[in-house]
């Protein structure tokens, strides 16, 4: 997907884990997903930088917030969820590669930041209130990723409000829009 703000220009790809591709790993060593390279040679390379530096560009919907107030109130959500919930996740997924616990066991780990997030669902429909925000649109990827390990423990999770949160943001046409699959970004 090209992304086009402000007459800036940039592609912004997926790759696939296992091949990635070496001009990849020249403009990021650290080899994880997304990266961005700018037309200037600048690397942004964390996909909250990358959400940042894009709503800085174009933000239709007020995003960030007035004067940044909603990047503000979710950082804490994103710092819980780029650390410590990450890396439980991690170990879900790939329970095989983590033998030190159970797969139930790093699920429960887990399972603490759903609760916060189910909790913070219970005042409003979103994270920071009413409306999508760059809290829902940062964090939801990690949470469907959750779900999807073992759907049918997530489906009767004590987490209604989650579920539901989920479901809203997956059904939209936005989702289905963004889910198209594009060729892998070749350079030049």
């Amino acid at each position: 997907m090209a992304l086009h703000a402000s007459g800036v220009a940039v592609e912004l790809r997926e790759v696939e884990l296992r091949n990635k591709p070496d001009h990849m790993l020249a403009a990021s060593p650290k080899g994880s997903v997304p990266v961005l390279l700018l037309p200037d040679g600048r690397v942004i390379d964390e996909s909250w930088d990358i959400m940042k530096w894009a709503l800085n560009l174009h933000d239709p919907e007020g995003w960030l917030g007035k004067q940044g107030a909603f990047v503000h109130a979710a950082e804490p959500f994103i710092r819980t969820n780029d650390t410590s919930f990450k890396q439980r996740l991690d170990r879900y997924k790939y329970a095989d590669r983590y033998p030190e616990q159970s797969r139930t066991d790093y699920r429960t780990e887990g399972e603490v930041f759903l609760q916060q997030l189910e909790d913070s669902l219970r005042a409003t429909r979103y994270l920071l209130g009413d409306a999508l925000s760059i809290a829902d649109a940062g964090i939801f990827p990690f949470i469907r990723q959750f779900a999807e390990v073992d759907k049918q423990w997530f489906a009767q999770a004590p987490y209604p409000l989650l579920r539901v949160w989920l479901a809203g943001i997956l059904d939209s046409p936005r989702f289905a829009a963004i889910m198209q699959k594009q060729p892998i970004w070749q350079p030049g």
